[in-house]
Formats: C-alpha cells, structure tokens, sequence
C-alpha cells in the first residue's frame, strides 16, 4: 500500500518507479491525485455542511423564542436541504475513498534506488558467484534419475490429483524430508531465526496484507467450507473473496509469519524479529502456462522453509543483506554451485522495493536456477496490515519494515542435490551435511 501524502509531496518518485516497473507512472500518478483531489473536496465540503446545519439548528431555537415563525420556518428548511447535502457529499466521500483505496492498493511497489533499470531477467546483475559447476558426463535430468530409481512417480500423482503434483518414495522422500529439517536446524539452531509452526489456510484480510490479494487472486487456491468447487463458483454472488468463511491455502509461509505482527503495536527494543517455518505451500500457477511443465521445478504443491523479519524502518538495509547470507549458507553447506542476482525493476515481485535471487547450477540445462528470492518490502506490507512500532518513551508509532526469503525452497534443493550429485549408474550421492540425518545412507540407488 502507498503512502497518499508521500505521493503528494514526491508524484516524480512514483512516476519513475511505476515506469520502471512497465507501468503508465504519470497516467496513474495523475489518476490518484485527481482522486485525491475529489476526496478532500468531498471531506471539506461535508464539514462545511455539517457546519452549517449545525448553526442553523442552534438558529432555530432563537427563531423561535423570539415568536418568529416565518424565521424558524426558513430555518428548519434550511436543515432539511442541508441534511440532504450531507448525504450527498457523504455517498461521494465513500465512493471517491474506495476508488482511491482500490487503485492504491492494485499498484506494486516502488523499486529502491540502487535497483537495476530492466524490463524482465535480461536485465538482472549478477552479484557473485560460489562453487564450480560439477563435470558431469551425459547428466540426466531430475525426473529421469527418480523415475530410473522408481522412487517418484509423476502418474500415480496425476491419478489423484491432476498435473503438477508427484509422489516421493523410499530413499528420496527421506532425502526430502531430510533437505527440509536441516534447513530449519541451520536456521534456527545458527542463524538466531525463531521456529513457528503457522496455519495453512488464511482469511482475505492476511493474503492482502502480504500482496497476494486481490491482485493474484487466480494464482491462489482456496477452500470454502460446505461448498464443493463447481456450487461454489456457481452460487458465488459478487467476488469469490467475498463467500462465506473463504480460507485460502497459503502459497508461502510468508503469508502466515509476516501476519503475525497485523494490527499490531511491536516493541522496537523486540526487533528485529527473525521468523521461520517449514510448510507446504500451494500455488495455482496460473500464469505459468507450459513452462517447466516437466518435474518438479513448477509444482501446485511443494514444502518451502521461509524466512521473515520485522524491522524498524533503519534496520531493514542490513536485515536484507544478511537474510540473503542466510539462505546462501545452505547451498554453501550442501555444496551446490549458485550464483546471487539482484534483480531489475521489471523482474521484481509485486511487494517488494529490493530483491535477490539465489540461482543453483543445474547440470541438466546447463544453466543456473531460482531456489531462493530474498525481498525487501519496505513500509508497503505494514500498510497493508497496520503493522506499527514504537520506542519506549515515543509518543507517535511507525510502521515497521517486513522482509522474506526462501531458506531454501526443498523441492528445488531436492532436484539440485539430484542432479549435481548423480553418478554414471543413476546413483544419488547423499551431500556429507546430510549424513547427520540419513545415518548409514550414503547413496539413493
């Protein structure tokens, strides 16, 4: 959410981030203002009529003290029209605020100063890289070596649930399970982040909090109690948010952790606060059409450990650096060759002002591949959910800074560790931070 007395004072800042981002800048910035305009026109003149209605009551008794009839008669006219104008200006004041609401609220963030210019990936700068790229003669992919091992099964999974889910088996639904728990010991047990087991399912509030919503709606699964799917949608009258007792399942754990500090006043002498959970997290993928439609790169379901931090507003700069140290000292400890990206304008999330990705080297494309996105969100989530902070002794609060990052995403580490450590034989080398884990196992097959 945007900040209307900042766009005030500054529209050029918003009219260049919204440019960098694709979008019309000064169309919108010319949009809101005019909105905003309207707004307080309507504001000042309810006062103004308030005002006057309320002079000419008080009016109304002297009228009549002083037997004037004909006064007091003008007088109650007066408040009748008055009341009138109230109502008018009060229905243009409501209708006015929620246009303006609504437009602020589909707008992304601003991109922060030292951000890249770029329309898409293209334009993204490489930070540093680590490790080399394993030789591998002849790699096979992913799916190759876990359906060679007849440890995963893409079909049996299609059977029960349609494309873009798999079934793990045996040795490698260990290595899964173990990818997530190590992951959370580092976390955790090293990096100071605090372990949260959080719900799945959230109400529309939480998702618009944290950007999903209303936006990305399409992308996001939800669940209406007593309603199956096909009643549901036919007997939805207005927006789907807007069923009863809507839930929807959580595309990231940020969602969840991120929410805990909604509505809320946090102490700053408490932060930065460092949250961490495991979880599945469901995404639709509805804009993914045809892409990584193969294996286990896109899925609908998939287990994620997610980072998040509450910061004071002057703290968040160095909270981003560090959170992306964090994520990379997984690849680091797994030994999985990556690369750090900052990422352009144009190739950001919708909430963040600043982001990186973490890319792992994977030997079947050849290329490096997203596994972690590290933002910075500035103050445009804690807009979103009034997330505030306040020093001991200050009067006035401010909204905090909210961060997130993937510490790592498990299906994604799982298809790098397949991949990177792979033998001639189809065999899967077990990584030795692993070993702690899966006693006694040193290879998959």
């Amino acid at each position: 959410m945007h900040d209307i007395r900042a766009l005030r004072e500054n529209p050029e800042a918003y009219v260049k981030g919204w440019d960098s981002k694709g979008l019309s800048g000064s169309a919108l910035v010319a949009q809101i203002l005019e909105l905003d305009v309207k707004l307080r026109e309507a504001q000042t003149a309810w006062q103004t009529a308030q005002a006057d209605r309320n002079a000419a009551s008080k009016s109304i008794g002297h009228a009549k003290a002083a037997k004037d009839e004909a006064e007091a008669s003008r007088l109650m006219k007066l408040v009748e029209d008055l009341k009138t104008k109230l109502e008018a200006e009060s229905q243009i004041e409501r209708a006015t605020g929620q246009d303006l609401n609504d437009l602020l609220a589909s707008l992304p963030n601003i991109p922060a100063l030292d951000v890249p210019h770029g329309a898409d990936e293209h334009a993204n700068v490489e930070v540093r890289r680590w490790g080399t790229p394993f030789a591998i003669a002849r790699p096979k992919d992913h799916t190759d070596l876990g359906e060679g091992l007849g440890l995963m099964d893409f079909e049996a999974a299609a059977r029960m649930s349609g494309a873009r889910f798999v079934v793990l088996k045996g040795e490698l639904a260990r290595l899964e399970r173990a990818l997530g728990q190590f992951m959370l010991d580092v976390q955790t047990r090293e990096h100071g982040y605090t372990e949260v087991s959080p719900p799945l399912m959230v109400r529309t509030e939480a998702m618009f909090g944290t950007g999903q919503m209303p936006k990305f709606g399409d992308d996001q699964f939800m669940a209406v109690p007593g309603l199956n799917t096909a009643e549901g949608f036919r007997a939805a009258d207005g927006p789907i948010e807007a069923l009863p007792e809507i839930r929807w399942l959580i595309p990231t754990a940020e969602v969840s952790l991120t929410n805990l500090v909604r509505e809320q006043i946090t102490a700053e002498e408490g932060l930065p606060m460092r949250l961490t959970a495991l979880t599945p997290s469901f995404r639709a993928e509805a804009g993914a059409s045809g892409r990584d439609t193969r294996g286990m790169i896109r899925q609908h379901q998939f287990y994620k450990v997610e980072l998040v931090s509450i910061t004071t507003p002057g703290q968040s700069e160095a909270e981003h650096e560090r959170m992306v140290g964090c994520a990379e000292a997984i690849l680091k400890r797994l030994e999985l060759p990556f690369r750090t990206m900052l990422l352009c304008a144009g190739d950001m999330g919708f909430g963040a002002k600043k982001t990186y990705d973490l890319e792992v080297w994977l030997p079947s494309e050849g290329r490096y591949r997203e596994i972690s996105s590290c933002s910075n969100c500035g103050d445009f989530q804690a807009r979103r959910m009034d997330a505030r902070t306040k020093a001991a002794g200050e009067k006035g609060a401010r909204f905090v800074h909210t961060l997130n990052g993937s510490g790592l995403a498990v299906g994604r580490t799982l298809v790098a560790v397949m991949e990177n450590y792979q033998d001639e034989d189809g065999r899967i080398a077990i990584p030795q931070a692993l070993h702690p884990y899966l006693p006694g196992l040193t290879h998959i097959g």
